[in-house]
């Protein structure tokens, strides 16, 4: 499954997100109930999903934490159920190390953690363990406007990645993720997308997930909801892609198949 990973580079991989919980920014509660759950990934991998990404824990700002047994009680059962049929790999959105171990027994084979493995220790020694793909996202417990938003992520990423080459996981399973819309101020997200290319010069794969964030709107409507942000999420995307992103993490496939289809197109021969 995770040879669709040997087309980074070559074109932008689409992550569908699955967030199976009541309270996610965007669809929270839509896909909470297992079938509703099953069916929208598999919808989601028709429409031309590269990956599908599985939360059982709403991150936006003021979530409610939930506990890792109720987490894995929400995902664990939509992956194994997914796990057999579909030919795109799945992806927990976890940064717990037992919750990671749990899906990947179960048939994920990517951890997507937004703390770039340095929230739960034992999370790099369990992603090395199954062989899996690591997404390190730039997070921060406090935003800090006076930052170089650039000059932290080098730093965390400096330290996420030597905690990964520790526990052996290879480079080569390593993506790098900016975090936009965690830790960071509107001005620091926008900032993060412009500079890029910074982060694609430390030579691995990067993904971008701006889909739907409340950074965008502020450009038209800052009360539009987020169900309604698609056309500032797909801006956002292909000039990420322009950039040097690799993945996009969207709620909107179909859209964001044909808008990285004609920017790879126009773009990927001069990356």
């Amino acid at each position: 499954m995770t040879a669709i990973l040997n087309d980074l580079g070559t074109r932008t991989l689409i992550m569908g997100v699955l967030n199976v919980t009541p309270d996610s920014f965007s669809d929270g509660g839509l896909f909470s109930d297992h079938a509703t759950a099953v069916k929208h990934a598999c919808a989601m991998e028709q429409a031309g999903a590269d990956i599908i990404d599985i939360s059982g824990e709403s991150t936006r700002p003021g979530h409610t934490p939930v506990g890792a047994e109720e987490e894995q009680r929400r995902v664990l059962p939509v992956i194994r159920d997914l796990a057999p049929v579909l030919t795109v790999p799945i992806s927990i959105d976890t940064y717990r190390a037992s919750t990671a171990r749990a899906t990947l027994a179960a048939g994920a084979r990517i951890v997507n953690d937004i703390w770039g493995l340095q929230r739960d220790h034992d999370m790099a020694a369990v992603v090395a363990e199954h062989n899996a793909h690591a997404i390190i996202m730039h997070n921060r417990a406090e935003v800090d406007a006076s930052l170089d938003i650039m000059a932290d992520m080098l730093r965390f990423f400096e330290r996420s990645l030597a905690l990964a080459r520790q526990a052996g996981i290879p480079d080569a399973r390593l993506i790098l993720d900016p975090g936009i819309g965690f830790g960071k101020t509107a001005d620091q997200n926008l900032e993060a997308l412009r500079r890029l290319p910074e982060l694609k010069a430390l030579g691995f794969p990067v993904l971008v997930g701006a889909s739907r964030k409340s950074v965008l709107s502020r450009f038209y409507d800052p009360q539009v909801s987020p169900r309604d942000r698609l056309f500032g999420t797909l801006g956002a995307h292909v000039a990420a892609v322009s950039r040097g992103a690799d993945i996009v993490r969207v709620h909107d496939v179909t859209a964001h198949v044909e808008a990285c289809r004609v920017a790879d197109i126009l773009l990927r021969t001069l990356l």
